[in-house]
């Protein structure tokens, strides 16, 4: 009797949905990479943060998100309760299965064999005997390499790269491999900071990106296959595929390889000037240099039409305006492009939220705030929103034809110049932030580690 009085007494235990409702989290475990997460000038960025960050909006929760050094450690943060979902543009395979339960779909992406610019390519991975093929541990690159060797190609071998060791695309950039084996997503991103790297050819299957979602959370993966399949319906799932696309843009190899070049040499002796503007200021030092680099590709000399000075390009005017007496002191011209930059920004609306807040802002520096209105003018009148920078970038060109600019009170401009700087500048600056986490990885490695050349690394090799 006691024991049926216990039982009807005992608290019904709760789903994997209603744990997240009562705890008012969605914890997401990701790893920190351009594809999946990463903190840029405006907070996070990332498609699987943007993609985590809408699924816990529908949920009606905050996003939780903890970035770990690789696979094993996604896993770990799930088996041990730490995470509700692991999202890092994951294949679900055995490895996976043991801890969680996959999503459907999402998406699929191709697989890319890359290699050095100039050298021959080989039409498929017949052409990869003998060659230094890298690829990196617990990936799904090494179990398609490793399912192709199955199946057909039993001479194709390859390197393992740990997440202590360089990656497949720095190894290749600097001379250490022949071949890398990566994501066509990643590629987008990584080969603006390795100009030299090109396709060699792509594998023949894509693979499917998933979530994984904690064992026995049955219930929360079935309410993220229908946020997927709602988001695909509605066309959030192709807005947030445009957004993180944005940050990535299309490979320009003669600007990305100046502006490696940069980086390297100019940026070195401008960075401590940069943080100071952005510490007196406010802003992302990272922002400020992608200014600067656009205005004047980080040079003293560089000098414009209108008689804007030197790296960030401040007019007579402009300058008097923020207190710079002499443009040509660099730390004056960098501080006074950065006050003059956070000014324009605190012009805009203060209901604009960021980033959009800071890619209006961009375009004002560029062209002028009343311009800019005359834009956003421009959008209400096309049922637009004035306060999105996609919708007034849409405008922006409309300045230069006069049906459009005899409506508004500026007249004319030439608008496709500010829409191409604001877009130049993302450029750059999403470069800057990626660069970001290439140092940062190679900054652990060289803790974790004594340093070594390449031929020294400690590699294992499956053949």
């Amino acid at each position: 009797m006691a024991a049926l009085l216990l039982s009807s007494c005992a608290q019904p235990q709760l789903s994997a949905l209603q744990q997240i409702r009562q705890r008012g989290e969605l914890r997401v475990v990701t790893l920190n990479a351009p594809t999946s997460y990463y903190l840029g000038a405006h907070g996070p960025q990332g498609f699987e943060y943007r993609l985590a960050n809408a699924f816990a909006q529908q949920l009606q929760v905050a996003l939780v998100i903890e970035p770990v050094a690789d696979a094993a450690a996604m896993r770990a943060a799930l088996s041990h309760g730490r995470a509700d979902i692991a999202a890092a543009q994951i294949s679900a395979d055995a490895q996976w299965l043991r801890v969680g339960l996959p999503t459907a779909n999402y998406e699929q992406v191709a697989q890319l064999v890359v290699q050095v610019r100039g050298k021959p390519r080989p039409r498929d991975v017949t052409g990869l005997g003998d060659c230094r093929v890298m690829v990196r541990a617990d990936s799904p690159q090494l179990e398609l390499l490793r399912s192709i060797r199955d199946n057909g190609i039993p001479d194709l071998s390859w390197t393992v790269l740990t997440s202590t060791q360089a990656g497949p695309l720095e190894l290749l950039d600097s001379g250490a491999a022949d071949f890398a084996v990566v994501d066509a997503n990643e590629f987008e991103f990584e080969q603006h900071l390795y100009p030299e790297t090109v396709v060699a050819f792509a594998l023949p299957d894509t693979r499917p990106l998933q979530w994984i979602v904690r064992a026995g959370a049955a219930d929360l993966a079935a309410a993220a296959n229908e946020f997927f399949g709602e988001a695909k319906a509605s066309g959030l799932m192709a807005r947030i595929e445009q957004d993180a696309g944005r940050e990535s843009r299309e490979f320009d190899y003669e600007e990305a390889h100046r502006l490696q070049a940069e980086i390297a040499t100019r940026l070195p002796e401008l960075q401590a000037l940069f943080e100071q503007a952005a510490q007196a200021t406010g802003l992302d030092w990272r922002l400020l240099a992608a200014v600067g680099y656009q205005e004047s590709r980080w040079q003293m000399q560089a000098v414009s039409s209108e008689g804007a000075l030197g790296v960030m390009m401040l007019t007579t005017d402009a300058a008097s305006a923020v207190g710079v007496t002499d443009r040509t002191d660099l730390q004056q011209n960098i501080l006074g492009g950065a006050r003059y930059l956070a000014q324009v920004i605190d012009t805009i609306p203060d209901r604009i939220a960021e980033p959009d807040r800071t890619w209006l802002a961009l375009a004002a520096y560029n062209v002028g705030y009343g311009h800019l209105e005359d834009a956003r003018v421009l959008a209400q009148i096309r049922g637009k929103n004035p306060d999105l920078w996609r919708d007034v970038r849409e405008q922006l060109p409309l300045l230069a034809q006069e049906q459009w600019y005899s409506r508004v009170k500026r007249g004319y401009a030439r608008g496709w110049e500010p829409a191409r700087f604001v877009e130049q500048v993302r450029q750059y600056l999403a470069v800057l932030e990626w660069q970001g986490t290439v140092t940062v990885a190679r900054d652990q490695r060289a803790r974790a580690a004594p340093p070594a050349p390449p031929s020294a690394f400690e590699l294992r090799r499956y053949e």
